[in-house]
């Protein structure tokens, strides 16, 4: 990964940073990233607490900022002087926020619009939206509250003035982490052996990532970013049974149906997006489908390396040609967990 004047002697935010992938991405910039300040911006005090002490022998390039990205005030200071933030803060777990539809609104939609205008005011360089595939045709709350928060930072780079220092926005989108707190993998790594394990679907299927792809997603990201961009990873599919098999093979197993807000499939690219998208590399790029921006020759550099989609392409976890096998997952697991 090329970070070398990306990062260098410069301010990095991370809103949500005491989350899964805000503390390996802490982790992974306190090792690589030749950054002068790294800022974690959370509301868990105890959290906060947690990674201060794990992170001791880093505390002089270390800042954690107690707030929520509810209070605007609160990202105004706390983006004074920051170059790059990564928004993470999400709320996410599917039935809570189906309990608490409004509570999801505030945090994943209005706090989104707080980092927009804070990122603005405070002549931000760069801000990076972390989604996930459930916007994509989102089946619950969460899913619709990431849509309209792509939306947001898809928007963003008009709301920023001038040339010089205009902050620009775009967004990383892909599948469930290997690992991350309150996963399937890591409800199954810690499922007694003998216990009985619920599956809803012999068909469903996921797309996976692991830390490292998806930490490489977001230097690519900043790397690349002009504004307006969603970047999409290439990532595997494994079946939600053949994870059972590799994990937990012996335990009795029962089949309870799909759950409320779930899909059977899942997907990162649509058909409508593809219509406006390239293939660079190991990655898709959803460009702006209503720029609002005069420099449309902003993404000529895509339109010239990258590769246009077939008429109707999609990218869905079921038609993926990349697949997890139970040795590839178990290896992942290692190198991510260390608990197998």
């Amino acid at each position: 990964m090329n970070n070398s004047n990306l990062l260098k002697d410069k301010a990095i935010l991370i809103t949500g940073g005491t989350g899964s992938f805000g503390q390996k991405f802490v982790e992974w910039l306190l090792k690589f990233g030749s950054c002068k300040k790294i800022i974690i911006f959370s509301r868990d005090e105890f959290k906060q607490h947690q990674m201060r002490q794990r992170l001791l022998n880093y505390d002089k390039k270390l800042r954690f900022f107690l707030g929520d990205v509810r209070d605007l005030s609160r990202l105004q200071r706390a983006f004074n002087g920051v170059d790059i933030v990564v928004h993470a803060a999400a709320l996410k777990q599917v039935p809570a926020l189906e309990y608490n539809p409004l509570e999801a609104i505030k945090t994943n939609i209005l706090g989104t619009q707080n980092v927009v205008d804070a990122a603005i005011d405070q002549k931000v360089l760069k801000a990076l939206l972390v989604s996930t595939d459930k916007a994509a045709y989102p089946a619950n709350l969460y899913g619709s509250t990431k849509l309209c928060a792509e939306k947001l930072f898809v928007s963003g780079g008009a709301y920023a003035p001038g040339v010089d220092r205009a902050t620009k926005f775009s967004v990383v989108r892909y599948g469930n982490v290997i690992g991350s707190r309150g996963s399937i993998v890591e409800t199954l790594l810690n499922n007694d052996k003998n216990s009985e394990v619920h599956i809803t679907d012999h068909e469903m299927t996921r797309f996976w990532i692991d830390y490292d792809r998806a930490i490489e997603l977001v230097i690519f990201a900043l790397n690349e970013m002009v504004s307006g961009e969603i970047f999409v990873p290439k990532i595997p599919s494994m079946k939600l049974v053949d994870l059972f098999d590799a994990l937990v093979p012996h335990a009795p197993r029962k089949t309870i149906g799909i759950r409320s807000g779930e899909k059977i499939h899942e997907i990162l690219l649509t058909a409508e997006e593809a219509k406006h998208s390239v293939e660079v590399g190991r990655y898709f790029v959803i460009l702006p489908e209503f720029p609002h921006w005069t420099a449309v020759k902003r993404y000529e550099k895509y339109l010239k390396k990258g590769k246009e989609l077939k008429p109707k392409f999609c990218f869905t976890s079921h038609t993926n040609p990349d697949w997890i096998t139970a040795n590839d997952l178990k290896k992942i697991i290692k190198n991510n967990i260390g608990l197998i």
